[in-house]
Formats: structure tokens, sequence, C-alpha cells
């Protein structure tokens, strides 16, 4: 992607990745999900996952799979209102870009 993907954009994939599954999902399928969208590493997911459940949007338990525990993350009433506003603020944004970008086409 030639557009510098910024922290509010990556949290905003990343809840909005994480709402789609009503008793949450782990980390290398929050990772499928934005790849399919950015180009994203893993090394790049844990940091905005941890800096998501500090700001009390994500919430977190593990599970046993495969004789391993893995760790699932869920997104709380807080992370669905910021969801709620960074969509709110995507389509604004998006739509003021589209129009110019329209303009010039």
């Amino acid at each position: 992607m030639v557009f510098n993907t910024g922290a509010a954009l990556l949290d905003a994939i990343v809840l909005a990745a994480v709402s789609k599954e009503p008793e949450g999902t782990y980390g290398y399928k929050i990772t499928q999900e934005a790849r399919s969208v950015l180009e994203l590493s893993e090394s790049t997911l844990y940091p905005v996952l941890r800096r998501l459940q500090k700001d009390n949007c994500l919430e977190t338990y593990d599970m046993e799979f495969g004789g391993r525990n893995r760790r699932y993350y869920k997104i709380t009433e807080q992370g669905r209102r910021q969801l709620l506003l960074y969509c709110q603020e995507w389509k604004n944004y998006s739509g003021k870009i589209s129009q110019l970008f329209e303009e010039v086409m």
C-alpha cells in the first residue's frame, strides 16, 4: 500500500475484525483478517492488541487448543463504542477524500 497506516486506523481494523466473532478470536486469525485489507505483520499486530486491551477496548481469555493455550481477544462495550466512533469518522473522512479524487478523475 502506498499510504501510511496510522495507529487509529489499525485500532479500527483490529476492533472490526474482533467484533465479527461474538465469543472472541485469536491473534493469528485477527492478523489474517487485517491482512485482507492492508499489509500487516504479526509484530505490528500484538502491540495494537495490547494497547486496545490497556484502553479497555478488548478483554482476553485463554483456552486450550491442540495441547496449548491460545489467547482469545473479545471486544468490550468500550471497544464497541470506540469502533462506532471510528466507523463514523471513517465514513466522513473517506467520503471527503473520495469526493476530491472523483473531481480529478
